[in-house]
């Protein structure tokens, strides 16, 4: 259905919490597909991921951040300088918060420096859905350093709420010609997402440290004559004894890790791929950010 530029609405979102809030969790439900990489380990998302949903005359832009943590490393610093910064693109911003953990001391101080902004508020409660563990969040405390905010309680994960947050966020939409066409999810590249997609193994698949000390650049995207892509990455880390466990005895691991990307990229490109992956240690490339 088409609809014409003076009906249309517009509204940005900045979604921003700590790590493992479900800041990507609640982007892929919105959107209805996984643009953004999730995984059990803290701190996964490196840089703003932007997802696009028209509903009805509405459309939403909602932005996926890194977690904001007491950050110590040069990426790290940036990783929370880009959350911050991301909130310069919207029209409201949606603190999420995992409601099965009480409010601590950096909580708090993410609070109040959000109530000083000159932007609309949202507090997103998530995880309701683990009833066992809710614990009784200070709601007073989001309440009086921040009046006007709405308090939403939902779960990223099965659903619960989202749609009240949905039509909140219809309603609080203004006139305005919409930024993307209507069946667009995101505005990032292919490359950019097929990269996400194999980082996002690696930190499934590797244990402890190792996927904080790697990235993954796509090199090479090549359409084939019957259709299908080769994609060429480079998984790039800043130590040799790294190299050889992202390759595995007599390459497992890459082995592993390729054929779990390859699958969910043709998901997400809907045709067949060719994926190469090469290591290369490339010492500081965290530094250079």
């Amino acid at each position: 259905m088409t609809i014409n530029s003076n009906q249309q609405k517009l509204l940005s979102i900045c979604i921003i919490g700590k790590p493992n809030a479900g800041k990507s969790t609640l982007l892929n439900r919105v959107i209805g597909e996984k643009i953004s990489i999730v995984t059990p380990k803290v701190q996964t998302t490196r840089s703003m991921i932007t997802g696009i949903i028209t509903l009805d005359n509405t459309q939403l832009i909602l932005y996926d951040t890194p977690g904001i943590f007491e950050a110590k490393k040069k990426l790290e610093k940036a990783m929370v300088r880009c959350a911050w910064s991301s909130l310069n693109s919207a029209d409201i911003v949606a603190l999420i918060i995992d409601s099965t953990k009480p409010l601590d001391d950096f909580s708090k101080q993410i609070i109040t420096r959000i109530s000083s902004l000159n932007l609309a508020k949202v507090f997103l409660l998530n995880k309701i859905d683990r009833k066992s563990k809710f614990s009784n969040i200070d709601e007073e405390f989001l309440k009086k350093s921040t009046p006007k905010a709405k308090i939403f309680k939902i779960s990223a994960l099965n659903g619960h709420g989202i749609e009240d947050f949905l039509n909140f966020l219809k309603a609080t939409a203004i006139n305005s010609p919409w930024l993307y066409d209507q069946d667009e999810l995101t505005n990032l590249p292919m490359r950019f997402l097929a990269a996400e997609i194999t980082r996002e193994q690696l930190f499934l698949n590797l244990e402890q440290e190792l996927p904080y000390n790697l990235t993954v650049e796509s090199e090479l995207w090549q359409e084939q004559a019957d259709g299908s892509v080769k994609i060429n990455q480079v998984i790039i880390v800043a130590k040799e004894s790294y190299k050889n466990m992202v390759i595995g005895k007599k390459g497992a691991m890459i082995k592993i890790i390729g054929t779990a990307a390859r699958i969910n990229i043709e998901k997400l490109v809907g045709c067949k791929i060719h994926l190469f992956l090469f290591v290369k240690v490339r010492k500081n490339w965290d530094s250079l950010v």
